[in-house]
């Protein structure tokens, strides 16, 4: 039998192994401890109602036109300009969201969108001219607001230099992988169930809504940086001058003078290629083999691989870096494109390309997931939101010319030619990456910086 001093040092020894487990526990990166971060439902729970119309806009407009004009052609013509003026005009919505503020930018800019839209559905129902579908379509687009960067700008003033920002890139995926199934959904049956511009209108309402509350949660933004003359002007007499003045070395700038970004776009864009594509080649495939009702569970089927793959990303403790990570990722990605579009050429094998379907969708995660994980650490603090704008607009423009593409394809060399889309655009930015690797890693990556306020823990570094 046991002496009481043994037993009370059976028990010491136990409740320290149950400490050090505890501890291992605390530090594993996780959505549980990403969702415990201070402040985070404050600018999560409106930032999920705010970007749902993000999802809504271009299906509604095509389901208006095409109602009003008959044709999917010029309905397909006027959304992908919104889609285009989005992508080139939404990353100076970013920039000025780093330089005044994100609630200041975003407050203004949601009553702009929404006039913007009731004047390209004032224009579609009163029968206008053509020309003004296409001139009203540019500002419903370049005014729509860019919720998803703005969050995923939080994401990294709150958790700066924290292994948990590649956790925080995949939930932010997921979030957009759902809202881009749920967002189409809900504007067809709105349009078809209602009135064709139902769509439209539930677009803009919740983006106005949704907006100004996600605008008010100013104490979760990440503090606005100002031009050198501006932080020169009230620099103090205590050596602050010379922080600003580091701090603003490459402020005054785009974003994409930065090397980094320019690859991560490139390498975006291949990536909306493969979203753009696979939409229109899976309906144009569906239809082909005279089975138009399967598409949505074909794409379902793609989606659920990006869901999936992007919720593993997030649970995952890296040993590896991310430059190394999106390396060997995007090599993946190229190849399982390169298996759909053999498939597709072969025969309409619609189990095989179903299953393949969900295989391209799980490589497009983690080199999505890891582009946004390595822009945080390659801009400047005051340069994030236009860099994620940058990159969610890449995405829209790639998506746009990859449905341009596959359906050019589909059109006049069959309907599997339009899966060739997602090959070129993935090859292409493969190249892109090889080439200009050396420009993914941060300059004076070895070196330890102050990151900003409310750092208050040492964390380790993949």
């Amino acid at each position: 039998m046991e002496s009481p001093a043994t037993e009370n040092n059976h028990a010491q020894t136990g409740t320290a192994h149950e400490k050090r487990r505890s501890r291992r526990s605390s530090e594993r990166p996780g959505y549980g401890q990403l969702l415990r971060t201070e402040g985070a439902w404050s600018f999560l729970l409106p930032g999920f109602l705010a970007r749902q119309p993000y999802a809504m806009l271009t299906i509604s407009i095509v389901l208006l036109v095409q109602h009003t004009t008959g044709s999917f052609g010029l309905a397909g013509a006027v959304s992908a300009t919104a889609g285009i003026s989005m992508a080139l005009i939404a990353p100076q919505s970013g920039r000025l969201a780093d330089r005044f503020g994100q609630g200041a930018v975003l407050a203004p800019q949601v009553f702009l969108h929404a006039h913007a839209v009731g004047a390209l559905i004032s224009a579609a129902l009163l029968d206008a001219p053509l020309w003004a579908l296409f001139v009203a379509a540019v500002p419903a687009g370049a005014t729509a607001p860019q919720i998803s960067p703005m969050v995923r700008a939080r994401w990294a003033a709150r958790l700066q230099g924290s292994p948990l920002m590649t956790t925080a890139a995949a939930f932010e995926s997921v979030t957009d992988e759902f809202t881009f199934v749920v967002g189409p959904v809900l504007a067809t049956a709105l349009c078809t169930g209602v009135h064709p511009a139902a769509g439209l209108v539930a677009e803009a309402g919740v983006s106005l809504a949704g907006g100004l509350v996600f605008a008010a949660q100013r104490r979760t933004q990440p503090t606005p940086v100002r031009t050198a003359a501006d932080a020169g002007a009230g620099a103090g007499e205590q050596g602050e001058a010379a922080d600003d003045a580091a701090q603003l070395a490459g402020r005054a700038t785009s974003a994409l003078a930065v090397p980094g970004a320019r690859v991560l776009v490139a390498a975006v864009l291949g990536i909306g290629m493969v979203f753009g594509g696979m939409q229109v080649s899976l309906t144009a495939f569906t239809e082909s083999i005279g089975q138009p009702g399967i598409n949505g569970v074909m794409y379902g089927f793609f989606a659920a691989g990006n869901m999936l793959a992007a919720v593993a990303v997030g649970a995952i403790r890296w040993k590896r870096g991310p430059q190394t990570r999106l390396l060997i990722a995007y090599p993946g990605l190229v190849v399982a494109a390169a298996l759909v579009a053999l498939t597709a050429q072969l025969g309409p094998w619609v189990v095989l390309l179903g299953a393949l379907g969900t295989l391209i969708g799980l490589c497009v995660a983690p080199c999505m997931i890891t582009c946004f994980t390595l822009i945080e650490t390659l801009v400047p603090a005051g340069a994030r939101t236009e860099a994620f704008t940058w990159l969610t607009g890449a995405v829209a423009l790639g998506q746009a010319a990859g449905s341009t593409a596959a359906g050019q394809l589909a059109d006049h060399s069959g309907a599997g030619t339009g899966f060739l889309t997602p090959l070129a655009g993935t090859g292409l930015a493969l190249l892109v990456l090889l080439a200009f690797r050396k420009a993914l890693h941060p300059p004076h990556s070895g070196l330890v910086a102050a990151r900003g306020l409310g750092h208050r823990t040492t964390v380790s570094v993949d």
